[in-house]
């Protein structure tokens, strides 16, 4: 668990790149990815590792997403 713990920055560095990468992609129809490494196997890795990133965050934000409690009431009399 403490090696995942030391990763954190690399996965927080990889979502930042691929939000980034999305922001332009959306606003100046420019994927820098692409750009910068082809349309290649680097770019399919970066791609990979950027999801892995954000699976990785999937369990820290479900800590914070509890399901609503019934509330019983007591019956009879």
């Amino acid at each position: 668990m403490d090696l995942l713990k030391r990763l954190d920055p690399l996965w927080i560095a990889l979502l930042i790149i691929g939000g980034l990468n999305w922001a332009i992609l959306a606003l100046f129809d420019t994927n820098v990815v692409t750009e910068i490494f082809g349309s290649g196997t680097v770019a399919d890795v970066l791609y990979v590792l950027v999801g892995i990133a954000a699976l990785m965050f999937v369990p820290r934000l479900m800590e914070g997403v509890h399901p609503p409690r019934r509330h019983t009431h007591p019956r009879g009399a």
